[in-house]
């Protein structure tokens, strides 16, 4: 993996809350939310996810690693929606891509919903270094 640091320099002013994705997805990005003080949902439909992983494991299995799996260096951030076309160009002009996984609500806790309208429970949200 290579560390997103030209994303993270253009995210600065746009986005509101960022980190990387080194210890999974649901961990890190709990760690923004309970420094923030709020919730979030996770719609499952929306994760980018590799079709060679796909191939080998399926879409359950796929999913779980995509949500608890580590090192993968990508940037998990927050912004406004009306900032969204933005954030793409500027995100685009770099060779990348943006793609909106849910959203951030005042209520606290993560939720992570199935395509399906279910909610997911995982065990644990990724590694956890003690």
């Amino acid at each position: 993996p290579e560390p997103r640091i030209a994303a993270g320099v253009a995210l600065r002013g746009l986005a509101s809350a960022c980190i990387d994705i080194s210890d999974g997805l649901l961990g890190d990005l709990g760690h923004v939310l309970e420094t923030s003080g709020v919730g979030a949902t996770i719609l499952t439909a929306r994760l980018p996810l590799s079709k060679r992983l796909l191939s080998l494991h399926g879409r359950d299995e796929t999913e779980k690693l995509a949500l608890t799996g580590g090192d993968d260096y990508e940037l998990c951030f927050t912004a406004e929606p009306a900032r969204q076309q933005e954030l793409e160009k500027k995100i685009a002009g770099l060779g990348l891509a943006v793609t909106c996984i849910g959203s951030v609500d005042a209520e606290p806790g993560l939720r992570v919903m199935e395509a399906s309208g279910h909610g997911l429970t995982l065990g644990e949200p990724g590694y956890k270094h003690f």
